[in-house]
């Protein structure tokens, strides 16, 4: 099931022991219908044919028994930017750290702020243990192994 923004507003007012969920800071003009767009920590260029690392301006942490899943915007996906490796785990904290890759004929330039990426939350039925891997707790962009 995915939330919607009303169960998104009101899990941000559950404390995260209780199982809520925290995205700071927090920008209501991020706030969807039924996702939270998030936002580039930093300008950068994403030129074509190239990947990017990116953060999200965003702390995240989810609990136990939500997931998410990260998709480009459809204003960059339309001028050749893609998202990769966009699952968020149960049990998440931290920066997420967004791999960009540019197929469009021409560079994107993404400001500090902009929104670039679409997160939709959904509900994990039987949840069990939250994340422990090596990206929890992340600060900016993190690197693969």
């Amino acid at each position: 099931m995915i939330l919607s923004s009303r169960s998104i507003k009101t899990l941000l007012t559950v404390p995260p022991e209780d199982g809520g969920i925290i995205i700071n800071p927090y920008a209501e003009e991020s706030q969807q219908p039924a996702s939270y767009d998030l936002r580039a920590s930093e300008p950068a260029i994403i030129n074509k044919n190239m990947m990017t690392l990116l953060a999200s301006k965003e702390w995240i942490e989810l609990p136990v028994d939500i997931a998410a899943t990260l998709r480009c915007r459809s204003s960059y996906a339309r001028r050749g930017i893609f998202i990769s490796g966009g699952f968020v785990d149960p049990g998440f904290r931290g920066h997420l750290t967004l791999c960009l890759y540019n197929c469009g004929s021409d560079n994107v330039s993404v400001l500090e702020g902009d929104r670039i990426i679409q997160m939709v939350f959904q509900q994990v039925d039987l949840p069990g243990e939250g994340y422990s891997g090596r990206y929890q707790d992340s600060h900016g962009v993190v690197t693969a192994r």
